[in-house]
């Protein structure tokens, strides 16, 4: 049986699906499973061995010249490998119209939520087959309980497994570590510096180095301000792939609402989330490991909050 899962971005959305697809496998064995994702989050699907095909969506850079011949070209080789084989199953994980427009395109059956469940629920219109799932459910469970109903297996009890392997680092500091990424999509979930620097503080006094991450040069510039007020380390520029393997080596991590926050959980590294400008509740940090979140939608917490639960974090390290 061959099925592709449609789950485009964003890279907590992403990471967010895997356990699906580790249920999936365990319960279908033989399933060749293909993933249609945004180009800059092709690297995560591909940490999961279960994944036969990555298949690269680059459609956020596709729609900024979208009249040029060679976004043609690349859309219809894309289109080509959505093509290239039937699948048994399209199950967009998504419930959005870019995501199923472009599921559509398969040669397959697409199936999804239901009207009453689907973000944008005129995208019920595309699918061949819905299922109920309710809207508030935290979105790893979503997603669990969406491939359940469409697969035809009763929803396990099992705690949520991601099921990626840790890529080789090709950069660590040396001795041991703890990651910080204080950098966001939006400037409306960024935290304090001076209390990121009270954070790493909190960490070097256990002998780990802190390492801060950042993907853009306004990122680099406030990493290497916080890095200077702590002793930490700034990375050179690492890809999606590169930061998963530093993640995955952390002694702990303490992040933004962000998807390498999510990806360092998934990894059952200890990680606390720090959200200024949304609810945890549907996408709170989920992994196997010690993981907490605090704050919430215009809710920026207080450094007195966030410090007695990195003690808290620290603590259950040493148990």
């Amino acid at each position: 049986m061959r099925v592709l899962i449609v789950k485009t971005s964003s890279m907590g959305d992403v990471v967010h699906a895997l356990p699906a697809l580790s249920d999936m496998l365990a319960q279908r064995p033989g399933l060749q499973v293909d993933w249609l994702v945004e180009a800059p989050f092709a690297a995560i699907p591909a940490l999961h061995p279960g994944v036969r095909r990555v298949l690269p969506l680059a459609w956020r850079k596709w729609r900024k010249h979208l009249f040029a011949g060679d976004t043609w070209q690349k859309i219809g080789a894309l289109r080509s490998e959505l093509k290239r084989e039937p699948y048994d199953l399209v199950l967009d994980l998504q419930g959005l119209l870019k995501s199923a427009l472009w599921g559509v395109q398969a040669r397959g059956p697409m199936v999804g939520y239901d009207w009453r469940s689907a973000w944008e629920p005129l995208v019920c219109l595309l699918y061949a087959r819905t299922a109920a799932v309710p809207p508030l459910l935290q979105a790893v469970e979503r997603c669990r309980r969406l491939a359940a109903a469409h697969l035809g297996y009763a929803m396990p009890d099992t705690p949520p497994r991601f099921g990626i392997q840790a890529p080789v680092a090709t950069w660590s500091p040396s001795g041991p570590y703890a990651a910080l990424i204080p950098c966001a999509s939006r400037p409306e979930k960024l935290w304090p510096e001076a209390d990121w620097i009270a954070v790493a503080h909190r960490l070097q006094a256990r002998g780990w180095t802190p390492v801060v991450l950042w993907g853009s040069e306004t990122e680099r510039l406030a990493a290497e301000r916080i890095a200077a007020g702590c002793g930490g380390v700034v990375p050179p520029f690492l890809t999606v792939k590169d930061c998963a393997a530093v993640l995955a080596g952390a002694r702990c991590i303490v992040g933004l609402d962000t998807g390498f926050s999510h990806l360092g959980a998934a990894f059952g590294v200890s990680t606390l989330g720090i959200y200024c400008d949304h609810e945890p509740g549907q996408a709170g940090i989920t992994g196997p490991g010690w993981v907490r979140s605090i704050g919430g939608k215009g809710v920026v917490p207080a450094r007195e909050a966030v410090l007695p639960l990195v003690d808290a974090q620290l603590a259950a390290l040493d148990h």
